[in-house]
C-alpha cells in the first residue's frame, strides 16, 4: 500500500471471480479506518489510462472509495477475454467482492465511457444489493446496435477492434496503419488478415443477423430486474445516441420503483470521443455554454445516491438536453416529447434531384404524380463519410456537406426559406419508395440545416440494408425492379432551424467508411469481392409519396 498525502493507494489487488480467474485492480481512497462508498470502473483500456485515474484520484478526494479493475483477459487481469459477454457475471462478482471489503460501506456507483459504460449497466438486472447508483456515458443497449445499423455493417466500429486488440491497445501503431486502404480490402472478412489477429472482427462479420449471440447479452427484456438508478450521459453526434436512447427509455419504462422514477439523462452537442466539450468540431461552434464538467456531474449523482445530499439533481427533469441552433439547455420530463408534432415533410421534384444543383424541394404538401428519381450507385466510388454521428472525432459532427451534395448520385431535396424558428426534438425518420436493379442495396438519408450563407451542416443521418427492411433477424432479397417502402431512422436530434435557414434532405445508398459498402450482389456481410453498379428510383406521387418525418416542437407561447 503507498500512501501519498490524504490518499491510500493499492495496485492490482486480485478480485476472485465465480471460475477462479483473477482480476487485477487499484484502489484509490482516502487515509482513514471508515468504510466509505464505494465506486467502480470496469475498463479494457487499461486501469492506469490517465484519464480514469485522473478521475479516481478526484473522486477519493471527494470521500469515496475508488477501484480501477481491468476486465477479464485485458492487462493485468486473467481469464480469456470474450467481448461484452464476460462483463455481467464478472460485473455481479465484482460488487459482491466490493461490497465485502472493510473499506466500503455497502453502496456501490459505477462509471465509464463506451464499452466501460456497456460494463456497468450488464450486471444490473442481477440486482447486486450493493450497486445503488450508475452513470453510463455513450454505450449500447446490445452490441448488434454498435456494429451493425439497421443491417448494414458499422465498417469503422468493427475495423477499431484492431487498434482494441486481444489483450491490450495498440494505441500508437494503429494510427500509422493504412485505414483507407484496410477499409477498401474486399472481402471485408479478410480486411485485416495480414494487419493482426483479431479475433473479435472476424466473429462480429460471423453474425451479421440479430441471432442469439447478440441477445444472449442484451439489455432487451432485462429492464424489469433493474432495481438500481442510472445518471446517462451522451451527446447528439456520438455514434451511440440512438442507443442510449433505448436503454433510457427501457430503465424509465420497465425498470423497478425508485429505479424508474430516479434515473436521468443528458445530453449534449458532442461527439463520442468528446463528452462534454465545448471545442469546436465540424462547422459550427455551440459556443462555451455548451460544455459539461463530467466529473462533476458524477459527484451531483453520486452524492445524492450514495451520500442522501441534496445536490440538486433530484429537482431537475428527467432529461437535459442540449437544443442546437437555439444553442441552450432545457429540462424535459418525458421522452418522446408529449409535445411533439410529428409533421411530414414530402420530396417532390421534376425527376432531376441529383445533387445540390437539381430540382429536388421538400414541401409540406403531398406530391402529385411527379416523375421518379434516379441515380446510379456504384460501389466502386462510394459517397465519403463526412459529418455525423461517427464513432471517430476526425468524421463526426455537424459538417458542411456541401461537397457531397455536389456528386449526381446525392438526391438533394430542399424546402423554402423559413419564416420563422422550427425545432425538431426528437426522433427524426424517412419513409422511402424506391427499387433497385440490385437483389439487394443500401439507402441513406441525411438531415441538413442549410444556413443563409449556403453552408449545409449535418444534423442526423441513418441508413438501411434492403433485404433487413422488415427483419434484422431473418433478411431477405429484393426483386429487381419492384417497388419496396423502407422506413429509416435518423436517429435523435434536436435542432432548431432558425428563420431565414432553409431544411434539405439527401437520398443515396453509401456512406463510407462508417458503413461497408453495398456490393448489390446480394451476398452475406464480409464475402463479397465483386460489385456491380445498381440504379435506384427514389419515388414520390400519390401512390408512393416519399416524406420526410420531422418531432416538431411547438414554440412556447410569449
Amino acid at each position: 500500500m503507498a500512501e501519498t498525502g490524504s490518499m491510500r493507494i493499492q495496485l492490482d489487488l486480485q478480485i476472485p471471480m465465480r471460475d477462479g480467474a483473477r482480476l487485477a485492480a487499484d484502489l484509490y481512497r482516502p487515509r482513514g479506518d471508515t468504510p466509505l462508498p464505494a465506486l467502480l470502473c470496469r475498463t479494457i483500456y487499461d486501469k492506469q489510462q490517465p484519464r480514469y485515474v485522473e478521475w479516481a484520484l478526484h473522486f477519493a478526494e471527494h470521500g469515496y472509495a475508488v477501484v480501477l479493475a481491468d476486465c477479464r483477459g485485458r492487462y493485468a487481469s486473467g481469464g480469456e477475454w470474450r467481448p461484452y459477454v464476460c462483463e455481467t457475471a464478472d460485473g455481479y462478482d465484482t460488487h459482491q467482492w466490493i461490497g465485502a471489503q472493510p473499506w466500503c460501506n455497502g453502496r456501490i456507483g459505477t462509471f465509464g465511457i463506451s464499452y466501460v459504460g456497456f460494463t456497468q449497466i450488464l450486471p444490473a438486472p442481477l440486482r447486486s444489493p450493493y450497486l445503488k447508483a450508475l452513470v453510463p456515458i455513450a454505450n449500447q443497449e446490445d452490441n448488434f446496435g454498435h456494429i451493425y445499423c439497421d443491417g448494414v455493417l458499422q465498417l469503422q466500429n468493427a475495423i477499431h477492434f484492431a487498434r482494441i486488440g486481444d489483450r491490450v491497445m495498440h494505441p500508437t501503431s494503429y494510427p500509422a496503419m493504412d485505414l483507407g486502404a484496410i477499409y477498401r480490402r474486399l472481402p471485408v472478412s479478410a480486411a485485416l488478415d495480414d494487419v493482426v489477429a483479431c479475433g473479435p472482427f472476424r466473429h462480429f462479420l460471423s453474425h451479421p443477423t440479430f441471432d442469439e449471440y447478440w441477445r444472449s447479452y442484451s439489455m432487451k427484456g432485462r429492464y424489469a430486474d433493474i432495481e438500481a438508478p442510472a445518471y446517462m450521459i451522451t451527446g447528439w453526434y456520438d455514434n451511440l445516441v440512438h442507443e442510449m436512447f433505448k436503454v433510457f427509455v427501457g430503465w424509465r419504462r420497465d425498470a423497478r420503483p425508485p429505479a424508474k422514477a430516479l434515473t436521468k439523462m443528458l445530453v449534449g452537442p458532442w461527439t463520442h470521443q468528446a463528452i462534454g466539450s465545448a471545442a469546436a468540431f465540424g462547422d459550427v461552434d455551440f459556443g462555451a455554454g455548451s460544455a459539461v464538467d463530467i466529473p462533476a456531474e458524477h459527484l451531483r449523482w453520486y452524492d445524492c445516491r450514495l451520500k442522501g445530499i441534496d445536490t440538486g439533481i433530484d429537482s431537475q427533469g428527467p432529461i437535459r438536453l442540449f437544443v442546437m441552433g437555439r444553442n441552450v439547455w432545457r429540462d424535459e420530463h418525458e421522452w418522446p416529447l408529449a409535445r411533439t408534432q410529428c409533421t411530414s415533410y414530402y420530396l417532390h421534384s421534376g425527376g432531376r434531384a441529383n445533387s445540390l444543383h437539381g430540382d429536388g424541394a421538400l414541401r409540406p404538401t403531398p406530391p402529385g404524380d411527379g416523375l421518379p428519381d434516379t441515380f446510379v450507385y456504384d460501389p466502386g466510388d462510394p459517397v465519403p463519410t463526412l459529418g455525423g454521428q461517427t464513432m471517430f472525432f476526425e468524421h463526426s459532427g455537424p459538417k458542411d456537406r456541401r461537397p457531397i451534395e455536389r456528386r449526381d448520385d446525392v438526391l438533394v431535396y430542399t424546402g423554402p426559406v423559413l419564416e420563422q424558428d422550427v425545432e425538431i426534438t426528437g426522433l427524426v425518420s424517412l419513409v422511402l419508395f424506391a427499387s433497385s436493379t440490385a437483389v439487394d442495396t443500401d439507402f441513406t438519408a441525411t438531415l441538413i440545416d442549410v444556413h443563409p450563407n449556403g453552408k449545409a451542416i449535418h444534423i442526423c443521418e441513418g441508413i438501411t440494408r434492403a433485404s433487413f427492411r422488415d427483419s434484422l433477424a431473418h433478411p431477405a432479397p429484393i426483386r429487381p425492379g419492384d417497388v419496396y417502402q423502407y422506413c429509416i431512422s435518423l436517429w435523435e436530434t434536436s435542432n432548431v432551424f432558425r428563420a431565414g435557414h432553409r431544411i434539405r434532405l439527401e437520398v443515396s445508398s453509401s456512406n463510407f467508411p462508417r458503413f461497408d459498402r453495398n456490393l448489390n450482389s446480394g451476398q452475406l456481410v464480409g464475402r463479397g469481392i465483386e460489385w456491380q453498379c445498381a440504379r435506384q428510383t427514389v419515388f414520390h406521387d400519390t401512390r408512393r409519396p416519399s416524406h420526410l418525418i420531422l418531432p416538431v416542437i411547438p414554440a412556447a407561447p410569449d
